[in-house]
């Protein structure tokens, strides 16, 4: 593995209508905890909800997982409450960030943030742009990712849906979408 300071840490965004954007930078964690490096998973939206992925993760030393939010928010009775959450999310993933301490970081459902006016994409790029550690690399999922975050990322995947299971009153299934 590269020293931190021969690192260039790369900022990818996943986003777009499509299936996946999670799953992957899930896939790219346990790449990353394969190689021995420390990673860090922030959820933004998902609470309390049980995932295959977290509990996967729970069998690795060098992966920490936090799942903060107050759940599917699209569905919100409470919008001054998920702004508040989100903010409070932010600050905290900026704390873990600064350590140092990481070198892979992803800021799932982050961009959902973006999409609803909680947080700025601004703000975001401006702490990537001049805050984020050189050798940390940084993956942000959601869909609506701001502009502003797409411009100062070195990798843009956008997700397209053709068709889902969803629409075929096929519900969420168990090791497939959580």
């Amino acid at each position: 593995m590269k020293s931190k300071e021969r690192r260039h840490g790369v900022v990818l965004v996943h986003t777009g209508e499509g299936k996946g954007k999670s799953s992957s930078a899930f896939g790219m964690v346990f790449r990353a905890a394969g190689w021995g490096m420390k990673v860090l998973v922030i959820q933004f939206i998902k609470g309390q909800w049980q995932t295959g992925e977290q509990k996967a993760a729970a069998c690795f030393d060098n992966i920490e997982w936090y799942a903060l939010g107050d759940g599917f928010t699209w569905d919100t009775k409470n919008p001054q409450q998920d702004i508040k959450t989100s903010r409070e999310i932010w600050d905290f993933s900026k704390q873990k960030i600064l350590t140092g301490d990481y070198d892979l970081v992803v800021l799932d459902e982050i961009n959902y943030c973006c999409g609803y006016h909680w947080l700025s994409g601004e703000e975001i790029a401006a702490f990537i742009r001049q805050e984020k550690p050189a050798w940390v690399h940084l993956v942000l999922t959601g869909r609506n990712a701001a502009p502003e975050v797409i411009a100062c990322a070195d990798t843009v995947t956008e997700m397209h849906k053709i068709k889902h299971a969803y629409e075929q009153d096929i519900k969420a299934e168990q090791g497939v979408e959580f």
